[in-house]
């Protein structure tokens, strides 16, 4: 992800050049015409304000992408779009302010790991009966597996993003290195692997630490066989296909990878500040402060990484695709409790799920300016734009449906097609929709979560020797209450698997 920005003093201004809707959250500015317009309703448009999050400056063409959004929608649906960036900084905060205050909000994205929490104290409106009547093209789209997994208590609260719906892990590196030294990205299959080709690098690039880990991570954050069920607070082990949950830190597999990550880190294969670095993996590849990095992949991560690192990258993947309930719903949308208008608020939904224009408007802007088109659907820079100057850029992966996105020059012009079937055929653990309520055991919760804070990331990271760390770490853990936390888990999700028999 591209480096996260201050920009408040922006916010502010766009906050100010978007205002001027009535009370009612109705747009003053199109109230005059719309509705001769629109062919559908004599009402006034409603306004949905659709917050979402940024990780840049706003872009200087926002109001421009917006107003072309809302020719749009005001046809289809007799509604206009407020676009509401707001810096990833400061989202958790501010969220939770406007959910709290009762501001106006309509549509916002959704974060698996805080989704129960949020729901629970009944910021969002339940989706089931909107989805029937305002939704079929989500519904279509979605597919019922996928959605299953957002449900809480049989409910619908947010809609899983169509994109990579599942991760497969492996080794991203160099390619100059990879080629420079002879390393076949395709014979690596195991860790033994990937450490013959650190060592390769560390004996080859002095300056050069040959893994990266970016800032809040560790090399093996995101590489192991568990489905983490949310948390690593009780997990499955085996790609989730045994439902008995135990105590992931206790296990021989996550012992074994912090033995490796020691050895790692004493042979200056990780880097000896990975718990201090502010940047991220892709930062300190473009930087030439690393070689490479464990990584959850997806059909064309390699193109991606490239962009994202500025050097053309290659991929070794190692394990298999498998979809969770974390992978489906990292990534959501939901409506506000706030909402003044739910029916036309799953309308616009609906829409970016099914209708290519507003997809493509959300994704990347306006054609002839922000992009042109070199086939039916593969995009490029106008001539003169480039990434540097471009006025907008929207996050494929955000915005709805991105199997309806344009494909940009230098992935593959078949990503969604391989996207799709790899979806399709992911392992899917078997506790795929499983949610985890920790409402019964918040107090434990909030201590083992503080236990993990002050152990995780110097141990998974090879800092701390494992051999004399882990105990304590463990011993700390039951203190603070994982053993009933996991109790709890394994109550569940019985009784939700029992449900679906």
């Amino acid at each position: 992800m591209k480096r996260i920005t201050a920009w408040t003093s922006a916010l502010l201004a766009m906050s100010l050049m978007l205002a001027g809707c009535s009370s009612n959250g109705k747009s003053n500015a199109n109230n005059s015409s719309s509705s001769a317009n629109s062919g559908v309703s004599n009402e006034p448009p409603y306004e949905i304000t659709m917050a979402y999050f940024s990780f840049g400056s706003v872009p200087a063409d926002l109001l421009e992408v917006q107003n072309a959004i809302n020719k749009i929608t005001l046809q289809k649906i007799n509604a206009t779009v407020k676009m509401l960036p707001i810096s990833m900084g400061t989202w958790n905060n501010q969220i939770n302010l406007m959910l709290t205050s009762n501001e106006k909000l309509d549509l916002l994205p959704l974060f698996g790991s805080t989704y129960a929490n949020m729901v629970a104290k009944g910021q969002f409106i339940a989706l089931d009966d909107l989805l029937k009547s305002q939704g079929s093209g989500i519904l279509e789209s979605l597919g019922s597996d996928y959605l299953e997994a957002a449900k809480i208590d049989g409910k619908t609260y947010g809609v899983p993003n169509i994109r990579d719906l599942a991760s497969s892990y492996g080794f991203l590196m160099r390619k100059d290195l990879a080629d420079k030294y002879n390393i076949d990205m395709k014979s690596l299959k195991t860790l033994d692997d990937v450490e013959s080709a650190l060592q390769t690098i560390k004996e080859n690039e002095s300056r050069m630490s040959p893994l990266a880990t970016g800032v809040n991570s560790s090399p093996i954050s995101s590489f192991s066989t568990r489905d983490s069920l949310g948390d690593d607070m009780g997990v499955l082990l085996n790609n989730g296909q045994d439902l008995k949950v135990v105590n992931w830190f206790e296990t021989e597999e996550y012992s074994d990878l912090l033995k490796r990550m020691r050895k790692w880190y004493l042979a200056g294969y990780i880097s000896k500040d990975a718990l201090t670095v502010k940047e991220s993996s892709a930062d300190l590849i473009k930087a030439g402060k690393a070689a490479g990095n464990l990584s959850p992949m997806k059909p064309g991560f390699a193109a991606q990484e490239t962009r994202n690192s500025g050097t053309e990258m290659v991929v070794s993947e190692m394990l298999p695709a498998v979809a969770k309930t974390s992978t489906v719903t990292n990534i959501m949308w939901g409506i506000a409790q706030n909402s003044q208008n739910p029916k036309k608020t799953m309308e616009f939904l609906n829409l970016m799920y099914s209708d290519k224009d507003i997809v493509n408007l959300l994704d990347w802007g306006i054609e002839g300016k922000h992009y042109t088109k070199i086939s039916d659907n593969v995009i490029d820079y106008p001539e003169g734009v480039n990434a540097s100057n471009v006025g907008y850029t929207g996050l494929g992966w955000l915005f709805g449906n991105q199997f309806l996105s344009y494909v940009f020059k230098g992935d593959d012009p078949d990503l969604w097609t391989k996207m799709k079937e790899f979806n399709e055929n992911a392992i899917k653990s078997k506790a795929l929709g499983f949610t985890f309520d920790s409402t019964s055991v918040k107090t434990d919760f909030a201590a083992v979560s503080t236990v993990i804070e002050q152990y995780r990331m110097a141990l998974e990271n090879g800092v701390l020797d494992p051999d004399k760390t882990l105990p304590e770490f463990i011993a700390k853990l039951k203190d603070a209450g994982i053993e009933k936390i996991i109790a709890e888990k394994q109550k569940q999700l019985d009784a939700w698997a029992a449900s679906k028999q």
